[in-house]
């Protein structure tokens, strides 16, 4: 269930931010695979899992939406504009997640040549993957709250 309040908004976004976590680390993880392209697909794989279920907390799922009255959609949609999130709101393709992924390609290709290098380069290739997955997560955690605080702050009959 979507919060509805400025307080159980709170709480969604303490508990997105610990998932996005959980999943940079295990994208850490996969990073250390010594096998071309796997880590990328974890990736990708991991972001298809991750955006919909925080899209999913923040009651901004496409079918969420369309669920709404009359009035409330077109405040959701009034915010997913202002705040300009290209995947709050959107059913979460593979393209989309590799246009996200496409937003860190400097940090996951610098990955790409550094995992081949004994440890250092491993450990390099790791903590570029942990930020780059924290990255985006978090960048849509953020913008997922300040749609949702936006909706909330007007909502119909305040």
């Amino acid at each position: 269930m979507p919060p509805n309040s400025l307080t159980e908004l709170e709480k969604t976004r303490v508990s997105c931010k610990v998932m996005v976590r959980r999943r940079a680390a295990t994208s850490g993880g996969m990073s250390l695979i010594p096998i071309p392209g796997v880590d990328i697909a974890g990736d990708i794989g991991l972001l298809l899992e991750l955006i919909p279920a925080i899209n999913r907390k923040f009651g901004l799922t496409p079918e969420q939406i369309d669920e709404l009255d009359p009035r409330h959609k077109v405040l959701i949609y009034a915010m997913l504009k202002k705040v300009g999130s290209d995947l709050a709101g959107r059913a979460i393709t593979k393209q989309l997640a590799v246009a996200a992924m496409k937003k860190v390609g400097v940090r996951l290709a610098t990955k790409q040549v550094l995992k081949y290098l004994p440890v250092a380069g491993q450990a390099a290739a790791a903590a570029l993957s942990v930020t780059a997955m924290m990255y985006l997560g978090n960048s849509h955690v953020d913008a997922c709250y300040e749609i949702a605080k936006g909706a909330i702050k007007n909502e119909p009959g305040d």
